[in-house]
C-alpha cells in the first residue's frame, strides 16, 4: 500500500492498464497453447492410422503377384523343366502366359544358382540380375519378396523355391531350383498404387523423409534389398484435412489486439502527458539534441518549446564550431605560411643575392657563369614550389581528371632514365639503374602519360635527393593474374622512420631531421603523387627503415590499347634552316615578359613585332602578309588568346601561332592543343625549347 503511494498517477493508470491486459493474454495464450496441443493429437492420431493404412495397402498391391509365384512353384511340370532345360515346354507355358502374370521378367535357376531360362517385356533388359545370396536366402525361408536396383530403375523381386505339387507347403522335399518374378517401379505401378491409396507418391533415392509434412500426413515404405538394406524409398502424402487454422488465426488476432490495445494505452499516456515534460527536463539537464528533435515532434505547445531549444542549441553549437574551425585554420595558415615564407624566400635570397653580386663589374666571367647558373637553378625551384601549390589546389577542386590513351611503357621509362641520369649530382656516388622485367608488355597499355610520368618522376627525384651513395633502381612487373601493373622505386638513402611512415603522404608533411632540413620542398610531391595513382585506379604504399633505404611501389589497372595507330615512315626528312629569318608577331601586354621573349628571338635575327592585347595581334595580321609565326599570350586585355586565335583563322588558316601561358597543367596544354594551335611554350620561358618547338614546326610546314 506504501509503494502504491509513492507512485505517480501516469504509473498507477499504466500498472491498472497492463494488469487487465495482462488478464485477458493468458486467457488468450492458454486457448491457443490447448488448440495447437489438440492439434498435434489429432494429427498424430491421423497419420498413425495414414501409416498402417498405406503399409496395408502397400502389400495388398503386390498381392497378386505373391500368389500367382506361390502357385506356379509347387509344380511337376516346373519341376521337370529344371531337369531338362526344354526351353519348348517353357516357351509354351511361361512365355505365352507371361503377359497374365503382371509382372516384367521371370527367371528360373537350378540349385547351383545358374540361370536356366528368363523371359522379360520389351524395355526390360537387365537378364541374370539375381544375386546369389538372394538365392541362399530363398533356400532357406521358401519365399522372398525384396527390392533391387537395376539400369532400368527399381524393381519388386519375388522368389520361390521350385517343389513337386505333392509338397504344396515346401515341407518334405528339398528344392529343385529357382524361380523370379520382377515388376518394375515405372509410372504405370506409382498410378494404380496412387489410386488405391487416393495419396502422392514419390520415389526417393538415398533420402531421408521420415518427417511429418506440413498440413499433410506422410508415410515411408523403406524398399529393402535380399540382405535387408534399404535401396529406395517410397513417400506416401495425402493431405490431412484438419482445420484448426481458423481457430489459431483467431486467438491470434485477439492477442495481437490486446496487445495493440495495451501498447497504445500506454504509448499516448506517455505521450500526452509524461513524455513531453520528461524530455523538457532532459534538455534542461543534459541539453541532448535526440530530446529536442524528440519534443519537436510533439504536437501543440511541446513541439513549439522544442523549436526554441533547438533554435538555441544551434545558435551556440555554431558559435562554438566557428570558433574550433577559426583556431584550427589560424594555426595551419600560420605553419603553412612559416613553411612557404622559407621554401619562397630560400630561392628568392639566392635569386636577388646572387643578381647584385652580379652588377660589380669586377667579377670575373667565371664567377659570373656560377651566379648564373645559382640563380637559374633556384628560379626553377621557386617555380617548382608555385606550381606544386597550384596543383594541389586542383585536385582539392577536383578540376583535374585523367586522360586516358595508349602508352608504351618500355619506352617511357627508358626516356626518363635518360633524363634523370644527368640531373644527378657530381658529388653523389649513386649507381643509377632500371630493375630487369622478364615479362614484356605486348601492347600499349592505356593509361594517363603525363600523371603516370610525373608520379615516377616525384619518386625519383626524392630517391635521388636523399641518397648519398649506393643505388636508385626503378621498373615494373606485372601482378594479380596480369591485372595490374606494380611499379617499384628504390634507393639506398636515409630511409624514413616507423612514426614518419603513418603521414608521410599527408600534404606539407615532411622527415624532419637533420638531413633533410637541409633540403628545400613544401612536401607536396608524393601528396600530389598519392592523388595522381588514385585517380588512376591504383594505390601507392611505401617500405622503409630508418637508415637502410626506401621501397617505394604503386599500381595502376592493366589495360591494353586496342587502337589501331597509322603511322606513315615515308615521310622526308627536310631540315630547317634555324637561323633563318622570320617576321615574328609576339601578342604580349606585359612589358618584361615581352622583352624577355623579343631578346630570345633577336638572338636567331628575327624581326620581332608587338601587339600589347588580342585586338592589336587580329589588326596586325591582317595588315602585315609578311608574319610569318604569332606567340600568343592566352592572357590579354581587349580580346584573350582563344577568342583572337579564332578571328585569325578564319582569316588565314595557314598562319602558325603558338600559344604562351603562365599555366602547365596538363589540362590547360590540352585544351591550348584542341583549340587548334601549333604549338605552345609555358612561362618561365626556355629559350632551347623555343627554339627546338620552332625548328620542329617550320619543318612540318615544309614538309606539307
Amino acid at each position: 500500500m506504501k509503494l502504491t503511494l509513492k507512485l505517480t498517477t501516469y504509473s498507477k493508470l499504466v500498472l491498472l492498464i497492463m494488469g487487465i491486459c495482462s488478464l485477458f493474454l493468458l486467457l488468450f495464450i492458454s486457448l491457443y497453447l490447448y488448440t495447437v496441443q489438440q492439434e498435434k493429437e489429432v494429427f498424430k492420431v491421423n497419420s498413425d492410422q495414414y501409416k498402417t493404412e498405406v503399409n496395408r495397402l502397400f502389400d495388398f498391391n503386390s498381392k497378386t503377384q505373391i500368389v500367382t509365384i506361390n502357385d506356379l512353384t509347387y509344380w511337376d511340370a516346373l519341376v521337370n523343366f529344371t531337369k531338362s532345360k526344354d526351353t519348348t515346354w517353357f516357351n509354351r507355358y511361361i512365355v505365352n502366359e507371361f503377359p497374365t502374370y503382371e509382372v516384367d521378367y521371370i527367371g528360373v535357376y537350378n540349385l547351383n544358382k545358374k540361370l536356366i531360362a528368363n523371359t522379360s517385356k520389351g524395355n526390360f533388359k537387365s537378364k541374370n540380375f539375381i544375386p546369389s545370396q538372394a538365392m541362399m536366402y530363398l533356400y532357406r525361408t521358401k519365399f522372398s519378396r525384396f527390392y533391387m536396383l537395376v539400369p532400368e530403375g527399381v524393381v519388386e523381386v519375388f522368389g520361390g523355391t521350385i517343389h513337386a505339387s505333392n509338397d504344396p507347403k515346401k515341407l518334405k522335399t528339398k528344392p529343385s531350383g529357382y524361380m523370379f518374378m520382377a515388376r518394375l517401379l515405372d509410372q504405370k505401378y506409382f498410378k494404380n498404387l496412387e489410386d488405391i491409396s487416393t495419396s502422392k507418391i514419390q520415389l526417393l533415392d538415398k533420402v531421408d523423409m521420415d518427417t511429418i509434412g506440413n498440413k499433410k500426413v506422410t508415410s515411408v515404405i523403406k524398399l529393402r534389398n535380399s540382405d535387408n538394406m534399404v535401396v529406395a524409398k517410397l513417400l506416401f502424402e495425402r493431405p490431412s484435412h484438419l482445420n484448426f487454422e481458423k481457430t489459431k488465426e483467431l486467438l491470434l488476432i485477439i492477442v495481437i489486439v490486446t496487445l495493440i490495445s495495451l501498447i497504445a494505452a500506454v504509448h499516448y499516456s506517455r505521450k500526452w502527458v509524461y513524455k513531453p515534460l520528461k524530455l523538457v527536463t532532459t534538455i534542461l539537464e543534459s541539453d541532448r539534441e535526440i530530446s529536442i528533435s524528440l519534443l519537436k515532434k510533439e504536437p501543440g505547445e511541446f513541439g513549439y518549446i522544442g523549436n526554441l531549444f533547438e533554435d538555441h542549441r544551434k545558435n551556440r553549437f555554431q558559435l562554438e564550431k566557428s570558433k574550433e574551425k577559426a583556431e584550427e585554420s589560424d594555426k595551419l595558415k600560420s605553419t603553412f605560411l612559416a613553411n612557404l615564407s622559407h621554401e619562397i624566400r630560400t630561392p628568392m635570397n639566392a635569386i636577388i643575392g646572387f643578381s647584385d653580386l652580379l652588377m660589380d663589374d669586377k667579377l670575373s666571367d667565371e664567377l659570373k657563369n656560377k651566379y648564373l647558373k645559382i640563380i637559374n637553378t633556384n628560379g626553377k625551384s621557386l617555380v617548382s614550389i608555385i606550381e606544386d601549390l597550384i596543383e594541389m589546389s586542383k585536385i582539392d577542386a577536383k578540376q583535374i581528371a585523367p586522360k586516358f590513351k595508349g602508352l608504351n611503357i618500355e619506352k617511357c621509362l627508358n626516356e626518363l632514365y635518360n633524363t634523370l641520369k644527368v640531373t644527378i649530382p657530381d658529388d653523389k656516388d649513386i649507381k643509377f639503374y632500371q630493375l630487369k622485367n622478364s615479362v614484356k608488355l605486348p601492347n600499349d597499355v592505356l593509361t594517363d602519360e603525363i600523371k603516370l610520368k610525373q608520379v615516377i618522376v616525384n619518386l625519383l627525384t626524392n630517391a635521388i635527393k636523399f641518397t648519398d651513395d649506393g643505388h636508385v633502381a626503378f621498373g615494373y612487373n606485372i601482378c594479380q593474374n596480369n591485372k595490374f601493373l606494380e611499379f617499384r622505386v628504390e634507393d639506398t638513402g636515409i630511409g624514413i622512420g616507423e612514426k614518419d611512415l603513418k603521414v608521410i603522404f599527408d600534404r606539407f608533411r615532411r622527415v624532419e631531421d637533420d638531413y633533410s632540413i637541409s633540403l628545400s620542398g613544401l612536401g607536396l610531391g608524393l601528396s600530389i603523387s598519392k592523388a595522381y595513382v588514385e585517380m588512376l585506379g591504383g594505390e601507392i604504399t611505401v617500405e622503409s627503415v630508418f637508415g637502410g633505404g626506401s621501397v617505394f611501389k604503386f599500381t595502376i589497372p592493366l589495360y591494353y590499347d586496342e587502337t589501331v595507330h597509322e603511322q606513315d615512315d615515308n615521310l622526308p626528312e627536310i631540315a630547317y634552316n634555324e637561323y633563318e629569318s622570320k617576321t615574328i608577331l609576339v601578342a604580349e601586354d606585359d612589358n618584361i615578359n615581352f622583352l624577355l621573349l623579343k631578346t630570345i628571338l633577336e638572338k636567331k635575327s628575327h624581326i620581332v613585332l608587338r601587339a600589347k592585347n588580342g585586338q592589336e595581334v587580329v589588326d596586325m595580321s591582317a595588315s602585315d602578309s609578311n608574319i610569318d609565326l604569332i606567340f600568343m599570350d592566352i592572357k590579354m586585355p581587349v580580346l584573350d588568346g582563344y577568342e583572337a586565335f579564332e578571328i585569325i583563322k578564319k582569316d588565314n588558316p595557314d598562319l602558325i601561332v603558338i600559344a604562351q601561358t603562365a599555366h602547365s597543367s596538363a589540362e590547360v596544354k590540352e585544351s591550348i592543343m584542341k583549340a587548334g594551335f601549333s604549338g605552345y611554350v609555358t612561362k618561365p620561358l626556355d629559350k632551347e625549347k623555343i627554339f627546338e618547338l620552332m625548328n620542329q614546326i617550320f619543318q612540318n610546314s615544309s614538309i606539307s
